[in-house]
């Protein structure tokens, strides 16, 4: 029996990577859970109802270390052993030793930093009249956050934006050698930090201890990696796609202009609306596992699709429409369960403050292309390649 790919389930000339949520409409009418074949030709079983992606996610029989595939051997940790490829009691013990460098009261102490790199960002690009906001804002902001916490000197934060965009890229052929250049030069960093010390996070986290334990030096590079990589790649797209919707829509733009107490429940519609994530990274079954009438066998790949379960009509009525009013909680943009993102209210501080410098500092802000020009990337990532603005006049009422 042929095992179809998304590809196969789209209509002729149907741009995929732009716009999938048609196809993964049909997909979810046909049933939450289904087989599907990827481009390398291994099959994978994807989930794109709410309710039991929720469940997936949150089950202890779905594991993320790749070692429990069929087939599989000891490798797969490209950069050391981070809490996205391991699961409890290592996931746990990883997640403790570095909780309460993300607590709240933490994060939100960075809030008049964030501010400052928006200000800096918005005074250099509002005057030049237009700009592509990707380049110019929704990258070097979270770019310069998060390798800040962590460190890295301003002047190497260019090389770690490329080097992340080659690795979460799907078929980028610089992929392996970014992932290679940026494991050698993180385990310089923290030999530093190990040595001379810091007021930065990834110093916190080399000093970190839980009683006796501590992290091993590759577990703190694949804390770095990970903090760096998915840190820093999804805020870019929460923060282009978010500021996209509200441009496809000026009603919504105008009303969180007039009420800025929206900007909360905004964030959290963009995250519903488009997550950055498209899917959560592959779960493995350990044993037989049985999802809504559908029978899993031991040992295969699973895929939560995200973008798919936060457009399901059953758990987000009209589910296409995007409503900054809507009440967005119970989205899966930042996972569920033990692997809950723990950079969530860091994202979120970001994204909040990056709207609201717009707002204040852009009030002619307008999209300066035509939508249809607009591309998306694909894979594990689910952002804008470019978003065209321009800072023009305020426009007449």
């Amino acid at each position: 029996m042929h095992t179809p790919t998304l590809d196969d389930l789209a209509r002729p000339g149907t741009g995929l990577s732009d716009n999938p949520y048609p196809v993964l409409a049909r997909l979810r009418a046909r049933g939450p859970v289904h087989r599907l074949r990827t481009g390398d030709t291994q099959e994978v079983w994807v989930i794109v109802g709410h309710d039991e992606a929720r469940a997936a996610l949150a089950d202890p029989r779905l594991r993320n270390d790749a070692r429990h595939a069929d087939g599989a051997d000891d490798a797969g940790h490209a950069v050391g052993r981070n809490m996205l490829q391991v699961d409890p009691p290592h996931h746990t013990r990883l997640r403790r030793l570095v909780a309460a460098q993300f607590a709240a009261r933490r994060i939100e102490a960075l809030r008049p930093r964030v501010r400052a790199i928006t200000d800096d960002l918005l005074e250099k690009m509002v005057p030049l009249g237009r700009a592509d906001l990707v380049e110019r804002f929704a990258q070097p902001l979270p770019l310069a956050v998060i390798c800040e916490l962590l460190g890295v000197p301003a002047a190497d934060r260019k090389a770690f934006g490329e080097w992340s965009a080659d690795i979460v890229t799907p078929g980028s052929p610089a992929a392996a050698d970014s992932a290679a250049t940026m494991t050698g030069y993180l385990t310089g960093l923290v030999e530093d930090k190990r040595r001379d010390g810091g007021d930065d996070l990834l110093s916190a986290l080399v000093a970190a201890r839980d009683g006796g334990d501590r992290l091993t030096p590759e577990e703190t590079i694949g804390m770095a990696f990970l903090l760096l990589v998915a840190g820093y790649e999804t805020t870019v797209n929460l923060i282009s796609s978010g500021v996209c919707a509200l441009l496809l829509r000026p009603e919504q733009l105008a009303a969180l202009r007039d009420d800025p107490s929206l900007l909360d429940g905004a964030v959290e519609e963009m995250l519903r609306h488009e997550s950055p994530l498209g899917t959560s990274a592959y779960r493995y079954t350990t044993e037989p596992v049985e999802i809504a009438g559908t029978r899993i066998p031991a040992g295969q790949r699973v895929l939560v699709v995200l973008n798919a379960a936060d457009r399901d009509p059953d758990r987000f009525p009209d589910p296409d429409r995007f409503d900054i009013r809507r009440d967005a909680r119970g989205h899966l943009a930042f996972g569920h369960g033990l692997h809950h993102c723990l950079g969530a209210p860091l994202a979120r501080l970001e994204a909040t403050v990056a709207l609201r410098g717009l707002l204040e500092r852009a009030p002619g802000l307008r999209l300066a292309a035509d939508p249809a020009t607009l591309t998306w990337r694909s894979g594990l990532m689910r952002g804008l390649h470019r978003l065209p603005v321009t800072f023009g006049p305020v426009p007449e009422p």
